[in-house]
């Protein structure tokens, strides 16, 4: 079977001690492609160095993650604007709104989200958004940039069925990760009403484990047990599962 973990920070201090261990890890479980979202430009040699070891393996993403937006969040973007214009990547992301810490520059997080979406669709490249208590103002943006060229992923997806059509509607994808797996994570309630030719895995590590590792480190290899729950509430074969959500990863990140 192939997976692909398509969110996951294996660049990150939480990975320093065996990074290579865990990456291999996952590999041996199926999973072979790993996109990797960026965090701001301080991250952006760590992420260089893992592209390095796994060339193969790993399709570095671009962007400014909304809770590192500040006041001068535009050199952040020049940054970002630079690195487009010397190399490839597989998408924008993680970008968009976060008013779980702080709601004091929400305004900013709008600009540098629109800013980065026009970017994204500049370049024909999906997004990866990133949305906690923010879901009215995420979909606020991303009417505000409805276009054809619109496509991406809604990573670690939480809200509701009503919220999974809207960004289905805008022609996103789900990105289904640990939540999945927890008790009280209310996505599990009616994910297979949803279309799972819209779903894709990711891990988000190393945050959010899935059940039974809820609370510890996660890790890329964890990525089968998201994919044997889905298996589980759609009702179909582990193999399925693993054929389609693959194939919705390739069709979104084709030739990226």
């Amino acid at each position: 079977m192939h997976f692909v973990d398509t969110h996951t920070h294996l660049y990150v201090e939480q990975f320093a001690e065996d990074q290579e261990k865990a990456v291999q890890r996952a590999i041996d479980l199926g999973v072979q492609d790993f996109y990797i979202p960026s965090i701001d430009s301080s991250y952006y040699p760590e992420m260089l160095a893992l592209e390095q070891k796994f060339p193969k393996n790993m399709h570095l993403m671009i962007g400014l993650h909304p809770t590192y937006v500040k006041e001068d969040f535009q050199s952040e973007l020049h940054f970002i604007k630079s690195k487009l214009e010397e190399r490839s990547f597989s998408a924008i992301g993680e970008i968009g709104i976060d008013l779980y810490w702080d709601k004091s520059l929400l305004r900013q997080q709008q600009e540098a989200f629109k800013e980065q979406i026009l970017l994204a669709q500049n370049y024909n490249l999906p997004i990866a958004i990133h949305c906690r208590d923010a879901f009215d103002e995420v979909f606020e943006v991303l009417e505000d940039c409805k276009s054809p060229a619109l496509k991406g992923i809604f990573h670690c997806f939480t809200g509701n069925k009503q919220q999974a059509e809207r960004a289905i509607d805008l022609n996103l994808h789900l990105g289904i990760g640990g939540v999945l797996t927890f008790k009280n994570g209310k996505i599990n309630t009616f994910i297979n009403e949803l279309p799972l030719e819209r779903m894709v895995l990711e891990t988000d590590a190393p945050y959010l484990a899935p059940t039974p590792y809820r609370g510890k480190r996660n890790e890329s290899a964890y990525l089968i047990l998201i994919a044997e729950k889905m298996a589980e509430l759609y009702g179909r074969p582990l193999e399925e599962i693993a054929s389609i959500t693959t194939k919705n990863a390739q069709d979104l990140f084709r030739d990226k």
